[in-house]
């Protein structure tokens, strides 16, 4: 069970305590889809780590030779303008939380940037086949602009199939009539 953080306040009943404790900090739902998604178009990539040593902040997936970081932004803890909500219970500790998420958000994408690092922020309720393409042009890019310099040229034992971004891939492989 998690301790409370310093300076909260204390939660209106048990179930909002029990409910809260309850909800994932990382391999959320929506990440699992996109990481699914990315999966399927054949790209490698690490979960749930920072991408510098410095930086005390961890990214959802990761392509550390191409130096691409992708975070899937929940809409309620970051504050989204189309579904984040604000609770009335608690209102202005909750509005600060919030605040400070977004604020820490914005420093982390510049650190990164700064570093040369490309940023990627979906929200959850934008992890749909299109977010999947958009990441997949990032890295094909960065595959290309990398490897007249030697880098981002990470072994694989399949390339990325850009063919298979633009639709719902499909759960079977199994051929429609068997080989001759």
């Amino acid at each position: 069970m998690r301790r409370r953080p310093i300076g909260s306040p204390e939660p209106d009943s048990a179930l909002t305590t029990r409910r809260m404790q309850l909800t994932p900090r990382r391999h959320t739902t929506p990440e699992l889809q996109l990481q699914s998604m990315l999966r399927a178009a054949g790209l490698r990539f690490a979960t749930d780590i920072s991408p510098l040593r410095t930086l005390r902040r961890k990214a959802d997936i990761v392509f550390r030779k191409l130096e691409i970081a992708v975070f899937v932004d929940g809409c309620f803890w970051h504050g989204c303008p189309v579904h984040g909500t604000w609770p009335a219970h608690n209102a202005a500790w909750w509005r600060g939380k919030i605040e400070r998420n977004r604020a820490r958000d914005a420093d982390t994408t510049r650190r990164l940037k700064a570093a040369g690092w490309l940023v990627i922020r979906v929200w959850e309720h934008g992890v749909r086949p299109n977010s999947t393409r958009r990441i997949l042009a990032h890295v094909i890019r960065r595959r290309a602009q990398g490897s007249a310099r030697g880098v981002g040229r990470a072994k694989r034992r399949t390339p990325p199939r850009p063919e298979l971004a633009p639709k719902i891939w499909p759960r079977s492989r199994r051929r429609a009539t068997p080989p001759a």
